[in-house]
């Protein structure tokens, strides 16, 4: 769907975005994220067409987005951090004057204005002043515009900025039905709402790309390892005993468990292994039941923090494409 190759930005002798390449396919939510400053806003801009491009191309379903912008654009909806609104037209004035601009034919107008209208939801203030507006509705009226045409493809620049938690939730309810006929490029500083709804994360720090996967390969490869908490029911030495005799285990923490007679545990093993059914039969031999077994990975904030802590985002990249994945470093 989306081609970044190479892609560069200076302001002078600042570099917003520095030899930024990725692929972005069809039908999936993303999540882009970046510290502050880290060249999101900008990247997104330049795919969009926005502004240009000092080095590099986008191409957005084979069109580059700056030799045949025209072409590009059809594919995609845009909805920036500040939606581009009229204060003093209605939603269904604005989105008409939306779609006119789009080049959508007049027969075809008034429909889907009325569609877009039903799907975010804003049937009851379409025809009161944008001025008027909650914050809430605003960002869903600019949503409506984005969507006008039925793109292909949605960029959203923090779409729940500045609600409420109800409308948070709203937002991305509506963003996973948008899924479901278009691929979405979110761009978030809440990272729970990115583990939540996005199928794929891309992390960007300094301009550069460090990090491309799913939240859940993100935790396990940046972490380098797996975790598993677990509850037996035996003493602390017996558990440690039946551990010490798998050589997958790299590192045993056992708890006095609140429950009465059991051990808490956590057991670390390297990235690729999974051993829980292993750990099964071996406490089962022991005759010390698993009352409890679950997986524990790095959050997403503590993987955002690792991949773009300053000392690191110059020379280490988070490597999709290697077999198995995991942090690479790179020559400068």
């Amino acid at each position: 769907m989306i081609e970044v190759n190479n892609l560069v930005k200076k302001y002078g002798s600042h570099v917003a975005v520095d030899h930024l390449s990725f692929n972005i396919e069809k039908g999936k939510i993303y999540g882009f994220l970046g510290p502050n400053g880290a060249g999101k806003s900008t990247t997104m801009n330049m795919i969009t067409g926005y502004i240009s491009a000092t080095e590099g191309s986008v191409l957005i379903n084979g069109h580059d987005i700056f030799e045949e912008p025209e072409e590009a654009k059809k594919s995609i909806g845009y909805l920036p951090e500040l939606p581009p609104l009229y204060m003093d037209m209605t939603p269904r004035e604005y989105l008409d004057f939306a779609a006119h601009l789009k080049g959508i034919a007049r027969r075809k107008r008034n429909k889907m204005v009325e569609e877009v209208i039903e799907l975010t939801k804003i049937e009851d203030v379409a025809d009161r002043l944008i001025r008027n507006l909650s914050k809430g509705y605003r960002q869903r009226v600019g949503l409506a515009q984005a969507v006008l045409g039925y793109p292909e493809i949605l960029i959203l620049d923090e779409p729940t900025v500045g609600l409420d938690p109800t409308q948070i939730i709203e937002i991305r309810d509506l963003i996973k039905k948008l899924s479901k006929h278009h691929t979405v490029i979110l761009s978030s500083h809440i990272l729970s709402e990115v583990q939540a709804i996005c199928d794929q994360v891309l992390i960007i720090a300094h301009g550069k790309l460090v990090a491309l996967d799913t939240p859940d390969n993100l935790e396990k490869h940046v972490s380098g390892s797996n975790t598993l908490e677990l509850t037996v029911k035996a003493q602390d030495y017996k558990v440690k005993s039946i551990l010490n005799k798998i050589p997958e285990v790299r590192k045993v923490e056992t708890h006095v468990s609140t429950d009465e007679g059991c051990t808490d545990v956590l057991v670390t093993t390297k990235m690729e292994e999974d051993i829980r059914e292993k750990l099964f039969c071996e406490f089962a031999n022991a005759n010390c039941p698993i009352l409890s077994m679950t997986t524990s990975n790095m959050s997403l904030e503590d993987v955002f923090l690792k991949v773009t802590e300053g000392k690191n985002t110059d020379r280490r990249t988070y490597d999709k494409s290697a077999v198995p994945m995991h942090l690479r470093k790179e020559s400068k």
